[in-house]
């Protein structure tokens, strides 16, 4: 980061080609740059949730916000960088090993309560999960035997407790609080 605010960004959005790249193309327009972003299918058939972080001062990312919330594909758009909320990312590290080192590698991805996800003669794959500071930290330990590639994923990010990030309802017939998807209303 460059100094300015992170913030982790929700967007319920339809799944249609193009939607992607009119919500990027607004924050290009600002000139922030999207530092990660994860998208897939949400719980409602038709539309996917997008968790995006961008590095932005908290006015410019509220201006964002409300011109993103205008567009026509976004269902809802929320900044719940001030929320509580569960955040993780995962990354699978390929990672030079061998039969001398292969043991010590194995110790660091229990530590990690990470997963050796392949083994090959001369590496081994890592798959780790958890948050940004986890993975960075699980890097620079299997540095010292030599990373070879690595694939890491944008943050995905949920709001703690029972609320969802999303105030959106699909319209559902009148249901009993004991029925699946009743919301409350009658």
């Amino acid at each position: 980061m460059n100094g300015q605010d992170e913030h982790t960004i929700i967007a319920l959005v339809e799944d249609r080609p193009g939607v992607l790249n009119r919500i990027a193309s607004k924050w290009r327009q600002r000139g922030f740059n999207i530092e990660s972003l994860a998208v897939g299918h949400s719980e409602i058939a038709g539309l996917s949730r997008m968790t995006f972080v961008v590095d932005a001062t908290t006015t410019d990312a509220e201006q964002v916000v409300k011109h993103l919330d205008k567009l026509v594909d976004v269902v809802e758009i929320r900044d719940i960088t001030h929320k509580p909320l569960v955040a993780r990312e995962m990354a699978f590290i390929k990672v030079q090993a061998t039969h001398q080192t292969r043991s010590f590698i194995i110790e660091l991805v229990d530590i990690f309560r990470a997963e050796i996800v392949d083994v090959g003669p001369e590496s081994v794959i890592v798959e780790v999960t958890g948050e940004g500071e986890k993975i960075d930290s699980m890097l620079e330990l299997l540095a010292d035997f030599g990373i070879i590639e690595v694939m890491r994923t944008g943050r995905v990010a949920m709001v703690r407790g029972a609320a969802g990030t999303t105030r959106w309802q699909p319209d559902l017939p009148d249901r009993g609080p004991s029925e699946p998807g009743y919301n409350g209303e009658k």
